[in-house]
Order: structure tokens, then C-alpha cells, then sequence
């Protein structure tokens, strides 16, 4: 439909843009790694979170790289929301696919306190 190939006609579709902003096209937007993702409501698994200090910097980057480690698949978030540095993995559209996610997590031992949180997620193109 995005290509004028003769012969074939064309086709034009007019719908409110309330459509659009109700289904999120309207916040279409780079994710990681330059793809094109639409921004929602959704869960992150905490993974860590510490205060305003280096060492925690240091401890929330050094808690993505593992959990890349262990979880490939996982998109892994660290950030700095005042007062703390959070690293948070995944983008789950519910919350029972949060918590399985989460229990996998847990059940390696190496990451311990996690819970699910509710926050904008990224859902890829």
C-alpha cells in the first residue's frame, strides 16, 4: 500500500487521529539500537535499585551486564531517576509475562530482590 504501482490503483484511508493517539502511533520513536518502537503502557522487572552515589552507578551497570549474561532476549534500562540509579529489564504488555520473566530471574540466585513495576515500555515495529 505504500508503493504507487500502476495498474493497481490506490487506496487512501482517512481516521481520526484520536485513532492513532489511542493505539500510540502518534509516540513512534527509536529504541535501542536505532529500531522504531512504539511507546506503551506496560512492565519493567526492577532488577536494582540504589541511591545517587558512584559506587551504585556502578553497581546498576555492572547488574545489566548480567542480567545480559544470563538473559540475552532481555532489553536491559539503567538510569538515573532522582534520588536513585535503577536497572530495570524487559518489555512485557502484562503483567503475568512480567512476573514469569521475573521468577526466572530469581530462580538464578544471582538476582535476588527484584520485583515488577508498572512504567512505558517499548514495543518494537
Amino acid at each position: 500500500m505504500e508503493r504507487d504501482v500502476p495498474g493497481q490503483g490506490k487506496v487512501t484511508i482517512h481516521q481520526d487521529a484520536r485513532i492513532s493517539a489511542l493505539i500510540g502511533a502518534e509516540a513512534v520513536s527509536a529504541g535501542a539500537e536505532g529500531r522504531k518502537v512504539i511507546k506503551s503502557s506496560g512492565y519493567r522487572i526492577q532488577v536494582y535499585a540504589g541511591n545517587n552515589t558512584r559506587q551504585a552507578k556502578n553497581e546498576a551497570y555492572s547488574v545489566a551486564s548480567r542480567v545480559k549474561e544470563y538473559f540475552p532476549e532481555l532489553a536491559v534500562y539503567t538510569s538515573f531517576v532522582p534520588p536513585r540509579w535503577l536497572c530495570r529489564a524487559g518489555d512485557f504488555r502484562s503483567i503475568e509475562e512480567a512476573d514469569a520473566a521475573m521468577r526466572r530471574l530469581r530462580a538464578t540466585g544471582v538476582f535476588k530482590e527484584v520485583s515488577v513495576v508498572r512504567e512505558q515500555i517499548n514495543i518494537p515495529l
